[in-house]
């Protein structure tokens, strides 16, 4: 069973927006804390690495 932990970039106040993380030496899973029985995203820990990295050299603006 995966230890779940709360992503330090969800947002303040009620954590509305909340995003959790649980990993393993070979894959790391996401998953929506205000529903936690539904979807979660499962990828082996070098495609999550790859991306993050993505995510960071991408600009987004809202």
């Amino acid at each position: 069973m995966d230890t779940w932990r709360t992503s330090s970039y969800s947002g303040g106040g009620d954590g509305n927006e909340c995003v959790e993380i649980a990993n393993s030496p070979t894959h790391v899973s996401i998953r929506d804390s205000k529903t936690p029985t539904r979807a979660t995203l499962t990828l082996p820990t070098p495609t999550f690495t790859a991306f993050l990295d993505a995510l960071k050299s991408t600009s987004i603006t809202r």
